[in-house]
């Protein structure tokens, strides 16, 4: 499934951004969905999950409320609000997919930059 982000850009801290990922797929409930980031110089690393029906969400500690993702399966999208923005949430996001009963999230889209500034 192809993944593609929008939303990102540069925001002062204390701030809010919306991304959304719209997924190339008819099966989209298919899947779970997940956001992760990288911050330059450092490893990608987990912000939220939801599973295929939406019941299930999960955080990274640093985003727990502050973030909330949320999915459409009619319009096969995943959000990511995020509010009260720090300067340690930069790095570009990427949303990913991960089907059925896989391990891995198989599919990845090309990220979006999110910058806050102090």
């Amino acid at each position: 499934v192809q993944l593609v982000e929008s939303g990102g850009g540069l925001v002062l801290a204390g701030g809010s951004l919306r991304l959304s990922c719209t997924a190339s797929t008819r099966t989209f409930s298919d899947y779970a969905m997940a956001w992760f980031r990288q911050a330059p110089g450092n490893l990608r690393e987990f912000v939220a999950y939801i599973s295929w029906s939406g019941d299930v969400k999960r955080y990274e500690d640093s985003v727990k409320g502050r973030f909330t993702i949320s999915r459409d399966n009619a319009k096969s999208t995943v959000d990511l609000q995020m509010n009260n923005l720090k300067p340690e949430d930069t790095g570009v996001y990427y949303c990913a997919a991960q089907y059925g009963g896989e391990d891995d999230f198989g599919s990845w889209g090309q990220g979006t930059q999110v910058t806050v500034d102090s």
